[in-house]
């Protein structure tokens, strides 16, 4: 395998000079893992048109399990959307009178997680949604945002944004003196980058979800799984934080793209590889127990399930149920 690297700088208009690169130039059988919903957007029909795989994308937005208009795309982790619903779910179930506040990134990526929101509010999304407000991502800090959501008197905070203004958010949460019940997207919730960062006792209590182990809780400590990812980091990411749980997630995209490649054998086409790709159904070590990896040609969503989890203080617990999302 000769894997060919580029970066993209997070600017869609640099992820399509890349990827035609990568393409026309590399000539690759396919790319992965391409960060972030607008830089994905950018290729998207490029890569479909030219029957390029646009694999696993680094993204859980809906449109990446379209196979009727987007055959060569595929997403990995659950979609925004249905991570959404599963908080809503919750608030009905535990604070049916919530007042909502909601921060999200001004893209597809904050539209897709509040969308969800709205539906699994149902009918009752109106009234309970009380203040909303965006951020860009070339914003400084979102400390303005925050100030006129606290000033809404929300009770319940809906947190859509990236790791660097989610550590912002809950900090400046904190320091204004505003305690509504915090819900985190899942794509900010490393406690290394984003949590430990935004003081640990800021983000006690914050409630989000998650699909894989977090390699700081204890209960995976020992485990043949656990071990067998800490000599994964020792031998091919010496430099890298084994708290930090986006090392997790690439060692568990890494693991289903070789899955991929096992199951084309020697038939490493493009379509072949799109093929493989929509017929899967495994497991993964570091996934949470009952999370499973499954695809068809039909289904372009390999992760549906997750659990939610509370912050405290020193870590994730998790508690309830499996969500199959």
């Amino acid at each position: 395998i000769r894997y060919v690297s580029a970066d993209d700088g997070y600017s869609p208009p640099r992820t399509v000079e890349q990827a035609r690169r990568l393409v026309e130039h590399e000539k690759v059988l396919f790319i992965a893992q391409v960060l972030g919903t607008a830089p994905n957007v950018a290729i998207q029909r490029y890569l479909n048109q030219r029957r390029v795989p646009q694999l696993f994308v680094a993204t859980g937005a809906t449109r990446w399990g379209d196979p009727a208009q987007f055959p060569f795309t595929m997403g990995w982790q659950p979609s925004y959307q249905s991570e959404a619903r599963v908080y809503a779910q919750h608030i009905l179930e535990t604070r049916p009178q919530a007042r909502i506040a909601v921060l999200l990134q001004n893209d597809d990526y904050g539209r897709d997680y509040l969308k969800g929101l709205q539906e699994g509010l149902g009918d009752r999304a109106g009234p309970m949604i009380v203040a909303q407000s965006t951020y860009e991502v070339s914003d400084p800090t979102i400390d303005s945002q925050l100030i006129r959501l606290k000033a809404s008197g929300a009770d319940t905070f809906f947190n859509i944004t990236t790791p660097k203004f989610a550590a912002q958010a809950i900090r400046k949460s904190f320091e204004i003196g505003w305690r509504p019940q915090h819900y985190l997207n899942s794509v900010s919730n490393a406690v290394a980058s984003v949590m430990l960062p935004a003081g640990a006792e800021a983000g006690v209590g914050i409630v989000s979800s998650n699909y894989i182990k977090d390699p700081t809780d204890p209960q995976w400590a020992g485990t043949p799984e656990h071990e067998a990812w800490l000599d994964w980091m020792r031998r091919w990411h010496s430099g890298g934080d084994v708290r930090d749980s986006f090392n997790v997630y690439a060692y568990s995209v890494a693991q289903t793209i070789e899955q991929v490649l096992r199951q084309c054998g020697d038939e490493l086409t493009r379509d072949n590889v799109m093929r493989q790709a929509a017929n899967l159904n495994f497991t993964l070590p570091m996934l949470l127990p009952g999370v499973r990896v499954k695809t068809s040609p039909d289904d372009y969503f390999p992760i549906e399930s997750l659990q939610l989890m509370r912050f405290s203080g020193r870590g994730w617990e998790r508690f309830g149920k499996i969500y199959g999302a």
